[in-house]
């Protein structure tokens, strides 16, 4: 297939790429806490929610407005948008740290979930991540 036709056909099946990989990471999460002998406390929940949210906030940001050429009326706001981005991955990165931390807890624990839980949870943040990145590269504004 040519190249050209690649980067044509991105925008049209990016984002059911991109969603089919979310639905995967929450799939992965929904069956762990399903097929979990042992309560899942709330707070294991919360990597995945901030993940999601992570992914919310640096979709939220256009592409063309963090280059070199970006514009604004409104003096020096590219900045701004360089600060939401930089906030947004680092709500993602402490997402996936937490859940790592969840993992290991559920591995190193005899009483709580198992450690199924804790992978699970790893799968769900690095899917969600990744779908959100995934669409962040074929969406645009037209």
């Amino acid at each position: 297939m040519d190249h050209n036709n690649l980067l044509a056909a991105w925008p049209v099946v990016g984002p059911g790429i991109a969603g089919a990989v979310f639905g995967a990471g929450w799939w992965f999460w929904v069956d762990a806490v399903v097929c979990s002998a042992a309560a899942v406390p709330f707070i294991h929940y919360l990597p995945g929610f901030f993940a999601s949210f992570a992914a919310l906030m640096f979709n939220s940001v256009n592409r063309e407005d963090i280059g070199d050429g970006y514009y604004s009326p409104y003096d020096d706001s590219e900045w701004r948008v360089k600060l939401w981005l930089f906030i947004s991955y680092v709500v993602s990165f402490v997402s996936l740290a937490g859940a790592v931390g969840f993992l290991v807890q559920d591995a190193l624990t005899e009483t709580g979930p198992s450690a199924w839980t804790g992978t699970a949870g790893v799968l769900q943040c690095v899917c969600v991540l990744i779908s959100g990145l995934i669409y962040w590269t074929c969406h645009s504004e037209d």
